[in-house]
């Protein structure tokens, strides 16, 4: 597999830590990718992903060997129809106080979906998603790419595949020097950042993702939907920060759909939902990713693994939007015009 031939050669090609790293725990203060080993009871978790049952397992990374509980997380990707193995949530009882997990005490983990190679190309692009928003603003999760060997209790070697871990929502706002508030079931337009809104709003436009809302979550379960609101201590508005892009025509999932309520064929068809209140903010976002071109179409080339054939694609995909993007005029006519009111 092309992501294992890769992993060896790549600690001499890390990148200077990027800016959205800084003040970060120690799993999240770099991109290179890990090498990790979970053992547990495997075939029995994903068996049973219903329930809220932890599964006693032992994280094995450089030299360490880490308790957890492992649970099955997700809505779509925990379904056995969907995926042969659920994405996970990682609960480490003892908090480490040093070593690479330094901090962490409950972690998302993506993990494969299906065991065929060619599935692991749509979590690379899901993983990339991150990664350029990274890219926009610090003021995003990081995420952790790591080649994961799963082993059952005996210690044999089940499947490797890559997979990646998620930062958490406290540690974000601790690094950005943000705070979480309390919000309602539903937040109104008004209580949110206008700058940090239209730069999500744009961004989910740029991976085609429709999967998501700022204001409100499913019901009973709060504010938000695939998103998180974060505040300046002292300061009015919302900052929301995304995350989950599996249903995006980036990453073009094979069981991804576009919402029943919005008229589209499929997930590659981009459909803008910022809001015309914030169009002068969205403009100045749009004109802020159009500086960043270069170095979003660099990164893609550089996630470990990605097929030389889901690299012409994700090419391929964005070309349209940097010919939206092209001027202000095309930002006006091609995407504000269809603004949420």
């Amino acid at each position: 597999m092309m992501f294992l031939r890769l992993l060896a050669g790549l600690a001499a090609m890390v990148p200077a830590v990027p800016a959205s790293a800084q003040n970060a725990t120690p799993l999240f203060s770099s991109d290179a990718p890990l090498a990790i080993t979970l053992t547990g009871p495997m075939s029995a978790l994903a068996a049973n992903r219903d329930g809220d049952s932890r599964w006693a397992a032992t994280l094995a990374v450089t030299g360490e060997r880490i308790p957890v509980q492992l649970s099955p997380r997700g809505i779509t990707r925990r379904l056995k129809e969907i995926c042969q193995f659920p994405p996970l949530r990682m609960d480490l009882p003892t908090r480490p106080t040093a070593g690479l997990f330094a901090g962490q005490r409950t972690l998302k983990l993506v993990t494969y979906c299906r065991r065929r190679d060619g599935h692991a190309q749509h979590l690379l692009l899901e993983y990339a998603a991150y990664r350029i928003y990274n890219l926009l603003t610090p003021l995003s999760f990081r995420a952790r790419l790591a080649n994961i060997t799963y082993a059952d209790p005996s210690g044999r070697a089940l499947i490797t595949r890559p997979g990646f871990f998620i930062e958490d929502a406290f540690h974000l706002a601790q690094r950005t020097g943000l705070e979480r508030p309390r919000t309602g079931d539903m937040v109104p337009r008004s209580s949110l950042s206008a700058a940090h809104a239209a730069r999500m709003a744009m961004f989910e436009y740029l991976i085609a993702n429709l999967d998501w809302s700022m204001r409100g979550g499913p019901e009973g379960e709060g504010c938000c939907h695939n998103a998180r609101l974060l505040q300046r201590p002292g300061q009015p508005g919302f900052v929301p920060v995304p995350y989950d892009f599996d249903f995006s025509g980036l990453v073009d999932a094979p069981y991804a759909q576009p919402p029943a309520q919005i008229p589209i064929p499929n997930v590659r068809v981009r459909n803008y939902r910022g809001y015309c209140l914030h169009n002068a903010e969205a403009l100045a976002a749009a004109g802020e990713i159009r500086t960043k071109r270069t170095e979003i179409m660099t990164l893609l080339a550089s996630i470990p693994g990605l097929s030389p054939g889901s690299l012409r694609k994700a090419r391929a995909f964005l070309d349209p939007f940097w010919a939206q993007i092209a001027t202000d005029a095309t930002v006006r006519a091609r995407i504000l015009s269809n603004c949420v009111r």
